[in-house]
């Protein structure tokens, strides 16, 4: 059928085509799609690379008349840019559905196309979505942001909505419109500051990114997509269309016992993972394991282990090796170093099958100053703050949350609820939480801003942390948010109705460092050193306290733990093997990271496997099994466990005895039908009938010795076990005389049954 387009005359259509075919129209739907005119519906198109075009419409009606499908209209080339119209003269008072017709044509190259045109499509995001987004309080904008395969219309394809209030166009690009901004620019949704697009027929795997016209007019960088699920292998930057609907779940059973459980009186041993540095596959390149390979080994091998939970560095997506996945980028996105969404999805599935719970380390605290990043995501200051007094980092060289802007709180808490809920996700360990909660966090005197009242608090970090933690534990019973928090700032761990931050746990690392700091030291100089291991515990429950040996203890030229530990070999292989008794008897849940259960030597790098080879010397496998054996013990007493946060799961029998460097306490279950003796000798001495002082008499049996001859000791001990006397000692009724090892600890169980 012939076109009756004739060029426009209008001055300002004329200017608005212009703007189209340029790239700086900011309303692409008031000049593209349908269109009703005096002639009929206009239909107008800008395909760049078409040479010519047509418009095929089904169940038009033309002059009155009810034409058979389909109507095949000519497009009038308006620009030789690839500007199109047809115009069908019809009455219809309502335009042709966005699935009646399609734009067919062919290219330059003579290559030919047929696609349903954008412009025809409705919008999706309702007024109410744009409501809560502004107030900071639509939790679930991973499911309206980003890019989602829907069916619109009864045509399937991609929705994409990016927040960018200051632009002055949006476009999304890709190999689908040979990266031509000026192909799919989005719908502005008003002063919401939100772009949306329907992208008909895109599939799945598409690689996209967003064009941006700034403020000034000015083409920005191309941004990846801050809600991206799926993002390419860098140094590539794509983001990847992925509808993370790939993988079916098996892990009610896990979900039903995590609601139901009291973390704070059960057993919590965490291993702590670098997934690209755990082991490599060396005839292969030294490449990494990926996700189902993480999942055949790494799952049995924590298990055999004995530990409750691993914990992941960052897995977001992120542009550096070397931050280890701190310097987070596609918060939504799953890294494709080890591979697919769906395939994390499987690892998160057989870690719960195998009754491990997962927790990610997430950095809400800074991001990145990568061009194709959130940094002037829409030409101006929008994440972050302008004023680098605020909005700069001084120890990363990243940028700082403007923790004040709702919207920016949205994606934060969004991000966080993404995870517990696509991934089934049991925690989340909150990274560098005091550069949050301090204005003048590593900056001098006039490089920071005070709040309101004039002090160093970040009352909107305080804020966004609180309403974070109301949120995650209100909607995912049973899920843990741990503080890595470094300062005495109060209440941490604490419920938010009472003051406190809300977190579950929060990292001991007042107490990490005071250990290592006394473990470091010659035994001959450690009474001078013993107030290091009995301070923590006039600290130690005003917090629901977690104590870490992590991933930043083993780094930088810090050395491994066993090279932190003084003496020759013997020496430090037995020091090392106190160091996790001690962990493991004081109160507050574990965390180790990889490579410290087997003893590693060398320091930790992100570079390389970890040296599974010592595990060829039986003092490496002495290491590795005494952690077995800690956490099997840790799991099974509940002295050990159930009263970590209160007075009454601890009682110290002697702390004074630096002379000695000899400590020794009890810990205590609920009911108190359960006493642990703990005993440690932290010289390389043995001590024959050293007297400790006890409130019940009977038989106490020696379940675990670090001397022991399987962990690579001496198997210096008590024979199993020894009789409580009925002499008093320093105050108490009965006293046991024991032989300690040397550097060594002993776990002895109070037996009501033997008299």
């Amino acid at each position: 059928m012939p076109n009756p387009s004739k060029p426009p005359s209008d001055s300002n259509q004329v200017r608005r085509i212009d703007s189209i075919v340029a790239g700086r129209n900011a309303d692409p739907f008031s000049v593209l799609g349908p269109h009703r005119t005096a002639e009929g519906w206009a239909i107008r198109f800008f395909l760049p690379w078409a040479d010519q075009a047509s418009v095929a419409l089904r169940g038009v009606t033309v002059n009155q008349l009810t034409v058979p499908p389909p109507v095949l209209m000519e497009a009038a080339k308006l620009r030789p840019e690839g500007f199109f119209e047809a115009i069908f003269p019809t009455q219809q008072a309502n335009p042709p559905a966005p699935s009646s017709y399609k734009l067919l044509g062919r290219s330059h190259q003579g290559e030919t196309f047929e696609l349903y045109d954008t412009y025809a499509f409705p919008y999706l995001l309702t007024e109410f979505d744009l409501h809560l987004m502004g107030e900071g309080r639509h939790y679930d904008t991973y499911t309206k942001l980003g890019a989602h395969p829907v069916t619109v219309e009864g045509v399937p394809g991609v929705h994409f909505a990016v927040w960018a209030p200051s632009a002055r166009r949006v476009s999304v690009v890709g190999d689908f419109n040979r990266w031509d901004g000026r192909v799919h620019a989005m719908r502005a949704r008003g002063s919401s500051g939100i772009w949306e697009l329907f992208i008909p027929e895109l599939t799945e795997g598409a690689v996209y990114k967003y064009e941006i016209l700034g403020p000034h007019g000015n083409l920005l960088p191309l941004k990846a997509d801050p809600y991206a699920f799926r993002s390419e292998l860098r140094p590539n930057t794509g983001s990847i269309v992925d509808s993370l609907d790939h993988h079916t779940w098996k892990d009610n059973s896990w979900l039903a016992r995590r609601a139901a459980t009291n973390w704070h009186e059960s057993p919590v041993s965490i291993y702590e993972v670098h997934l690209g540095s755990w082991r490599r596959v060396p005839d292969q390149g030294d490449r990494w394991l990926n996700y189902r390979e993480l999942a055949d080994q790494l799952i049995p091998y924590v298990k055999d282990l004995g530990y409750s939970h691993i914990e992941l560095l960052p897995i977001m997506e992120h542009p550096f090796d070397g931050s280890w996945g701190y310097q987070t980028l596609g918060y939504f996105a799953a890294t494709s170093r080890y591979g697919c969404p769906a395939e994390f999805m499987e690892f998160v599935d057989r870690c719960h099958q195998a009754g491990l719970g997962v927790i990610l380390d997430w950095t809400p605290a800074h991001f990145p100053r990568d061009a194709w990043g959130l940094a002037q995501f829409d030409g101006t200051h929008l994440y972050e703050h302008s004023d680098p007094r605020q909005g700069a980092h001084p120890d990363w060289g990243t940028l700082v949350y403007n923790y004040g802007r709702n919207e920016v709180q949205n994606y934060l808490i969004s991000n966080a609820l993404f995870w517990l809920d696509k991934y089934h996700i049991d925690g989340l360990r909150v990274d560098a939480v005091a550069s949050m909660l301090y204005l003048d966090y590593s900056r001098q005197p006039g490089q920071w801003i005070p709040n309101q009242y004039g002090g160093r608090e970040n009352l909107h970090a305080i804020a966004f942390l609180k309403r974070l933690n109301e949120v995650a534990h209100g909607r995912f019973p049973g899920v843990l948010t741990i503080a890595e928090e470094s300062t005495s700032w109060p209440a941490v761990s604490r419920p938010t109705y009472l003051g406190g931050l809300g977190f579950s746990f929060k990292w001991n690392m007042g107490w990490m460092n005071d250990t290592l700091k006394y473990f470091s030291a010659n035994p001959v100089h450690r009474k001078y050193e013993h107030n290091k291991l009995t301070f923590s515990l006039l600290y130690a429950f005003t917090e629901n306290f977690l104590l870490p040996f992590s991933h930043d203890e083993v780094v930088h030229g810090k050395n491994s733990l066993l090279h932190k530990m003084p003496g020759d070999m013997w020496q430090q292989f037995a020091n090392l093997r106190l160091l996790y008794a001690y962990q493991y008897g004081h109160p507050g849940k574990k965390l180790l990271f990889m490579g410290q259960e087997i003893a590693q030597r060398r320091e930790w790098s992100e570079d390389r496997s970890l040296d599974w080879h010592l595990l060829e010397h039986s003092s490496h496998q002495g290491v590795q099994r005494l952690i077995a054996d800690l956490n099997k013990l840790y799991a099974a007493r509940t002295s050990l466990h159930q009263v970590d946060f209160d007075w009454p799961g601890f009682e110290w029998i002697e702390a004074n005895d630096a002379d000695n460097s000899v400590f020794s306490f009890l810990r205590r279950a609920k009911n108190s039908s359960e006493t642990l003796v703990v005993v440690l000798n932290a010289t390389p001495v043995v001590r024959e009938d050293y007297v400790i002082g006890l409130p019940q008499g009977g038989f106490y049996r020696e379940i675990l010795n670090t001397n022991s001859a399987q962990y690579g000791g001496s198997n210096v001990g008590n024979l199993g076990g020894i009789q409580a006397l009925a002499l008093p000692h320093l105050g108490r009724p009965f006293s046991l005389s024991l032989t300690l090892p040397p550097l060594a600890a002993l776990f002895l169980l109070h037996d009501r049954q033997v008299s």
